[in-house]
C-alpha cells in the first residue's frame, strides 16, 4: 500500500538558517502521525511543504504517491488543512459554512448539501447545524473548522496545533472527533504543543530537532527507548523542594506550582524504597510518591536536549 507521506532528504534554507536539514520520514496509511519538536525544529516548515505552500530546496516528497514538486495540484486534491485558529464565518450557520466551502471545492449545490450533512453527522454537530457559528463554543468552532477541511473528502488531514486555546473538555471532544475520522479512513498528520495529545492520538511519533528526525516510533517504543523509570513525588511543604531534589541527586526536575519532584532511575521499586527512607530520615513530609514509566515529556527532553518546559517549546 502506498504510504500517505514519503519524505527523503528534505532541505529548506532561509538565508543561513536550515529549517529542514535532511528530514526523512514515512507516514503509513490508516494512522495518526504526530510531529513534535522544539521551536524552530522544522515542524511547521514540513507541514507547509506537504500542503504545497512552499517550495523545497532539495529532497523528495510524495503525498499519496504524488510528487509534490511535479504534481502540486494532485496533492491539493487529496489533502485538507486546519490551522491553529478556527477559520469560520460567524454570521453564517454551521451548515452554511460547510456548504460554502464545499461549493469552493467545486461541488454543485446538491453535492455540497450532501457533503455538509455528512460532515455535520461525522462531527456530532447536527443539533447545532442551523445556529449561527458565533453562538458556538470554542470546541464547537474548532470542530466546525475541522469539518470545513473534510467536505472535500481528503485522504490526508493536516492539523497544525488543533487544540490550541481550548479548555480540557473541548480538547477531549476534538480528540474523539479526530479518532472517528481515522476510523472512517482519513489519515492525519498532527503537530501539537501538548505532548499528552500526541500520546493519546498518535500511532506514530516523529521527534524533529534542527531540521532532522531524531527519533521515530510508537509512543510506547519511544518511552522504552530512553529506558529506566521515574520516581515522582509531591512534597507537603513547597520549601522542601530544593532539599528533596538535592537528596535524590541525578537530574531531578522541580515543578514548583504542583510541589512536584521527579527523577529518572535505572531500577525501580528498590530505589523508590531507598528514596522514601532517605526523605523520612530528613523529616520531609510527602503527599504522595509513585514509580512510573517515562512519559513523552521526558522522551522529548532526553532526545532534544532541551531542558525548558516542553509544553511551551514544542510548537514550531
Amino acid at each position: 500500500m502506498t504510504p500517505t507521506i514519503e519524505a527523503q532528504g528534505l532541505k529548506k534554507r532561509y538565508g543561513k538558517t536550515h529549517a529542514l536539514n535532511g528530514l526523512d520520514l514515512v507516514a503509513e496509511r490508516g494512522q495518526v502521525m504526530a510531529v513534535l519538536g522544539p521551536n524552530g525544529a522544522g515542524k511547521t516548515t514540513f507541514v507547509r511543504a506537504v500542503a504545497t505552500l512552499l517550495a523545497l530546496d532539495e529532497g523528495m516528497l510524495r503525498v499519496a504517491g504524488h510528487d509534490v514538486r511535479r504534481y502540486p495540484g494532485a496533492v491539493r486534491r487529496v489533502i485538507g488543512l486546519a490551522g491553529q485558529f478556527a477559520a469560520v464565518e460567524p454570521a453564517m450557520s454551521g451548515r452554511e459554512n460547510l456548504q460554502m466551502v464545499a461549493r469552493l471545492f467545486g461541488q454543485d449545490r446538491r453535492a455540497a448539501r450532501r457533503s455538509a450533512d455528512a460532515v455535520l453527522e461525522q462531527l456530532d454537530l447536527v443539533e447545532a447545524a442551523d445556529r449561527l457559528a458565533r453562538t458556538y463554543s470554542g470546541g464547537m468552532r474548532r470542530r466546525l473548522d475541522l469539518g470545513a477541511s473534510l467536505v472535500g473528502a481528503p485522504h490526508l488531514l493536516l492539523l497544525d496545533e488543533p487544540t490550541t486555546g481550548l479548555d480540557p473538555r473541548s480538547r477531549i471532544e476534538l480528540w474523539e472527533a479526530i479518532r472517528r475520522l481515522v476510523d472512517t479512513g482519513t489519515d492525519v498528520l498532527l503537530t501539537t504543543q501538548y505532548l499528552d495529545e500526541a500520546d493519546h492520538l498518535a500511532d506514530q511519533v516523529v521527534i524533529v530537532d534542527h531540521g532532522r528526525a531524531v527519533a521515530t516510533g510508537t509512543p510506547a517504543e519511544l518511552k522504552a527507548h530512553i529506558g529506566g523509570n521515574v520516581i515522582e513525588l509531591h512534597v507537603r511543604d513547597g520549601h522542601d523542594l530544593a532539599a528533596v531534589a538535592e537528596l535524590l541527586g541525578g537530574a531531578a526536575q522541580i515543578d514548583k506550582p504542583t510541589r512536584k519532584v521527579s527523577v529518572r532511575v535505572e531500577a525501580g521499586g528498590e530505589q523508590m524504597m531507598d528514596a522514601m527512607a532517605l526523605l523520612a530520615g530528613a523529616g520531609v513530609e510527602l503527599d504522595d510518591i509513585a514509580l512510573r514509566r517515562p512519559n513523552l515529556d521526558e522522551v522529548f527532553l532526553a532526545l532534544t536536549g532541551d531542558h525548558t518546559d516542553p509544553a511551551a517549546k514544542a510548537a514550531a
